[in-house]
C-alpha cells in the first residue's frame, strides 16, 4: 500500500484512516461541547426557583384574639442540583417555617422592616437546617414572599 498524503511528517495511508481520524475529531468536539453545555446548565443565570407549594397558614402573636398569617414562599437555589436537594427537604423546611412564623409578634408581621427581618431570619434558619442535614452551606440563596397576608 502506498501513502497518499503527508501531514506534518506523518503519513496517512488510505481513506479509511482519514475517515477514522475525522470521526474521532468530531467525537472529541461533541464531547467537549456537551461538557460545556452541562456546565452552563448547572450555572443557571438567576438560579432555580422552588415553590414551597401550598400557602403556609399559622396563628401568631401569642394570647388574646387569634391572628392569622398566610404566606406563599419561593426559594432560590444556584443550580438544579442544589434545587433537587432543597426539594428533598421541603417538608422539613415547611415545618420549621410554620414554627418560626407562629413565634412572631405583630411588629414583625405588620411592618415592612419587620417582614424583611423575618424574611432574612427564615432564610438563615433554612440554610442552618440544610447544613445540619446535608453538610453544605448556603444551598438556598434567597427566600421570596410571593404573598404575605395577616388578619388581626
Amino acid at each position: 500500500m502506498k501513502p497518499q498524503h503527508s501531514i506534518s511528517g506523518s503519513v496517512i495511508p488510505d481513506r479509511f484512516t482519514r475517515w477514522l481520524l475525522l470521526t474521532l475529531a468530531l467525537l472529541a468536539l461533541t464531547w467537549a461541547s456537551a461538557g460545556a453545555w452541562a456546565q452552563a446548565e448547572d450555572q443557571t443565570a438567576g438560579g432555580v426557583y422552588i415553590s414551597l407549594g401550598e400557602s403556609l397558614v399559622v396563628n401568631y402573636g401569642g394570647q388574646g384574639r387569634l391572628k392569622y398569617l398566610r404566606a406563599d414562599i419561593s426559594l432560590r437555589a444556584a443550580n438544579s442540583r442544589d434545587a433537587g436537594i432543597v426539594r428533598h427537604h421541603l417538608p422539613l423546611i415547611r415545618g420549621n417555617l410554620v414554627l418560626l412564623f407562629s413565634r412572631q409578634d405583630e411588629q414583625a408581621v405588620n411592618t415592612q422592616i419587620g417582614r424583611e427581618q423575618l424574611r432574612q431570619l427564615a432564610l438563615r434558619e433554612i440554610n442552618e437546617l440544610l447544613v445540619e442535614e446535608e453538610g453544605r452551606p448556603n444551598l438556598v440563596q434567597d427566600l421570596l414572599f410571593n404573598n404575605f397576608l395577616v388578619q388581626h
